[in-house]
């Protein structure tokens, strides 16, 4: 056998197995380490906004950006082409993740979506009733139901990558699953509870971006930059309706393709042809450039149409998004004036209270509680190597809101008192859930040692 021939006595299955746990430890490396970057982001923006340079933070965030064709301009400030336009490349990436996910990930069937779906149906409705619990009696308040419901998937899966490799990849693979759901969650309340006052003329514009997505993918573009445009055209449209122009991602990434673009030569043979030419190609060094020019081409594109769009354009945008979007949205929206707000009177006293305890409280009690109730009904079954330690675990890191969670704040209150009091909540609730998290992880690890020694 030619030892630069591929392997092809390799089973397919293991080739496959290696490739899906390849991913999922790049995934998690990138979610690790952009936790940290996230928590240096927001703290820099919390000691900067509350400096004597505190001025020149706000300052910053609401200078004018604007972009121009002909006689046409469009002005905002940066704080809302970070919010609205920036965090449409967030949304486009947790949509394409969800998408592979429903195909050939934790939520494609039934059986292994039951537990997850399950829990993270709990921790979005307990959290909800214990802030409704402390700002019943003010409808402005109210409004912010929502803000506790949600997981930061970075930070949730950073403090578990502290923990190290004691915590068995099935606690991993479980809190991945729950947080994606929570996206969906999360995704689904903006469209329907923060999309008020609707302009049904903005769907045309939208209709027609997805029109030209759908015709592009019919005549097989494969290239991410074609669909810019229709992107763009998709997120004006929805800004038009007066929904959230970021929900424009999400439809992106669910219209994502989950199977290779189709060769009139498999992907496969194409490499095995173009290799074999290049290793038996010989000549002088301008004939080679030349001959090799075409050949190269083939292969490089081969090697990409090997995988489906969803996951090249994922994987391209991920590292982008948690270690530019993710830290450059809590950089502008985590600096909270604390001398700016009022505790003292006692619609922000409940609201701050109301979000961190529903995120500390019930975002475990909601995970925990759910998932107690399918196993005890016999509904669904723990993973393996989960017990009800790693469950608890992981409803302790789901209370770990952050992005997702000031994101809703910024649309559930207009106030500013209102506001900063619902941040500084989602702050003080998420760093408690993390050191909580932190500390049941590292006893939950010592009490997994001996099961491994005696199972060695």
């Amino acid at each position: 056998m030619n030892r630069h021939s591929p392997p092809q006595d390799l089973p397919r299955v293991q080739v496959l197995a290696e490739r899906g746990f390849a991913t999922l430890e790049r995934f998690l490396h990138i979610e690790a380490v952009s936790g940290i970057v996230l928590l240096i982001a927001a703290a820099i923006a919390l000691i900067w906004a509350n400096s004597p340079l505190a001025h020149s933070y706000h300052a910053l965030w609401h200078a004018p950006l604007s972009i121009g064709f002909g006689g046409f301009v469009f002005s905002q400030p940066l704080h809302f082409w970070i919010n609205d336009a920036l965090m449409t490349i967030f949304f486009l990436v947790v949509g394409m993740e969800v998408r592979r996910e429903i195909h050939d990930g934790a939520l494609s069937s039934v059986r292994q979506a039951a537990l997850p779906m399950a829990a993270a149906v709990g921790g979005l409705v307990v959290p909800a009733l214990i802030y409704l619990a402390f700002n019943s009696g003010d409808p402005t308040r109210q409004y912010g139901w929502a803000v506790p419901t949600a997981t930061d998937i970075a930070f949730a899966v950073g403090v578990l990558a502290l923990l190290g490799r004691s915590i068995p990849g099935n606690v991993r693979i479980l809190l991945l699953a729950l947080a994606i759901i929570d996206d969906i969650g999360a995704v689904l309340i903006i469209a329907f509870f923060y999309s008020g006052g609707l302009d049904y003329s903005g769907f045309a514009v939208a209709g027609l971006g997805i029109l030209m997505v759908l015709s592009l993918q019919k005549i097989g573009i494969g290239s991410a930059y074609a669909y810019v445009v229709p992107g763009a055209v998709i997120w004006i449209g929805l800004l038009m309706t007066g929904a959230h122009p970021t929900l424009a991602g999400v439809v992106l990434g669910f219209m994502t393709p989950v199977l290779p673009v189709r060769m009139r030569e498999r992907p496969l043979d194409v490499v095995s042809r173009v290799s074999e030419e290049l290793l038996s190609h010989d000549g002088d060094a301008d004939k080679d450039a030349t001959h090799l020019a075409q050949p190269l081409r083939e292969l490089r594109r081969a090697q990409r149409e090997m995988l489906s769009p969803v996951v090249r354009v994922q994987g391209a945008l991920h590292p982008w998004v948690a270690y530019g979007v993710m830290p450059l949205f809590a950089l502008a929206n985590a600096g909270v004036s604390l001398g700016g707000i009022d505790l003292s009177a006692s619609g922000p006293q409940w609201v701050m209270v109301g979000v961190a305890l529903a995120l500390v409280l019930g975002k475990p009690l909601g995970v925990i509680g759910v998932s107690w109730l399918m196993v005890r009904f016999g509904w669904c079954r723990l993973p393996p190597d989960v017990s009800w330690g790693g469950i608890a675990l992981i409803g302790l890191l789901a209370g770990i809101g952050f992005t997702m969670s000031i994101f809703i704040a910024m649309l559930a209150f207009v106030d500013e008192n209102l506001l900063g009091a619902a941040k500084l909540g989602v702050l003080l609730g998420s760093l408690v859930a993390a050191l909580l998290g932190l500390g049941w992880g590292v006893v939950y690890a010592k009490r997994l040692r001996p099961r491994r020694v005696h199972a060695a």
